[in-house]
């Protein structure tokens, strides 16, 4: 017989409060025709991307989540102090460490919670609500806070045609608590490293240690190119498309829900091509709310998913209650989808 006791988490778990934060400066694809060889007109045919925004210096990845958070915290109505773990999705931020959820945790209040990051790019939300659902169960935490967070203009190529109109900055977060009832359903989740090479860092980060610079990119100035996002673009649109309807619908079946019972869509705001593709492969009634927050945001990677969350709940596109299937992918490649109420 073992001696451990078992643990006494919560039944379930549910999104109590959501909050988000875009930089104020608003970049029209004006600007990015600036360096690139394109139109406006193919921008938007090609993404559905009007507007997105970028970060000033002052907006960091840790400024940022502090605005998303505390909006988060005080929709879900608790204090800072209950938050028992700080859950960090990002690519962008540049120091390996510490990560940088333990400086978020300190400055919202919180009472020594748990602080970690984690890398899965446009899928991050998804693996932090996950990971956040089991340690309310497990009852290592009464509440979690869960923040998806980029600044992906300083991983942007703006030379680069196929993805300097893609990218934008922003938080989005959320908190986690118990609940009586299930409200965030079982996650469909995986990675196909295979595909790994379609979208990547251009050059690690050990390549510019000095002696170390062979072979690195050079913008058209001569001047060695910044680390940036790249990827094969039909590549990845194949594979969003045929493949990630396939999760989605995998997601609805694991939550024991069909298309009709659906309120609201929330797919990664990657590309409004493939969003269309999923609504219409998935065959999702006109009643449901699908986001298209990408038109005035751009692909903000692992904060995309709360970003548009928020903003449906702050439109009344989409209201508190209502039944939502949420699916990211990107980077890995990797991908995450399940069923959430919304809060």
């Amino acid at each position: 017989m073992s001696k451990i006791k078992p643990s006494k988490g919560s039944p379930y778990a549910r999104i109590l409060g959501v909050g988000g934060y875009r930089p104020t400066r608003v970049v029209p694809n004006e600007v990015i025709l600036e360096t690139i060889d394109s139109s406006d007109e193919w921008i938007r045919s090609r993404s559905g991307i009007e507007t997105r925004h970028w970060a000033s210096p002052e907006e960091t990845v840790a400024t940022m989540s502090v605005e998303a958070s505390g909006k988060a915290i005080a929709n879900a109505g608790i204090d800072a102090r209950r938050i028992g773990a700080v859950i960090v999705s990002t690519v962008s931020h540049f120091s390996q460490t510490p990560a940088v959820a333990t400086e978020i945790a300190d400055r919202l209040g919180t009472d020594k919670a748990a602080a970690f990051d984690i890398s899965a790019g446009c899928a991050g939300f998804g693996y932090g609500l996950t990971l956040a659902k089991g340690l309310i169960v497990e009852g290592s935490a009464e509440y979690v806070l869960v923040i998806g967070v980029e600044r992906l203009s300083d991983l942007t190529d703006l030379e680069d045609r196929a993805t300097a109109f893609l990218f934008g900055d922003g938080a989005g977060a959320v908190v986690v608590g118990p609940s009586t009832t299930p409200e965030i359903g079982p996650t469909v989740w995986g990675s196909e490293g295979d595909k790994a090479d379609t979208i990547k860092q251009t050059v690690p980060w050990n390549r510019f240690r000095i002696g170390d610079v062979s072979e690195l990119p050079l913008d058209r100035e001569g001047n060695i190119k910044f680390p940036a996002i790249t990827q094969e673009g039909q590549a990845v649109f194949r594979w969003a498309v045929f493949e990630m309807a396939k999760v989605a619908q995998q997601a609805l079946d694991a939550a024991g829900i069909s298309p009709d019972d659906l309120d609201v869509f929330i797919p990664h705001q990657a590309n409004v091509r493939i969003i269309d593709s999923m609504v219409k492969t998935l065959k999702l009634p006109e009643h449901v709310t699908v986001a298209r927050d990408i038109r005035t945001t751009g692909n903000t990677s692992a904060a995309s998913i709360p970003l548009a969350m928020e903003r449906l709940l702050a439109t009344g596109e989409a209201k508190s209650g209502d039944t939502a299937l949420v699916i990211g992918f990107g980077a890995g490649l990797v991908y995450a989808a399940t069923v959430v109420t919304l809060p």
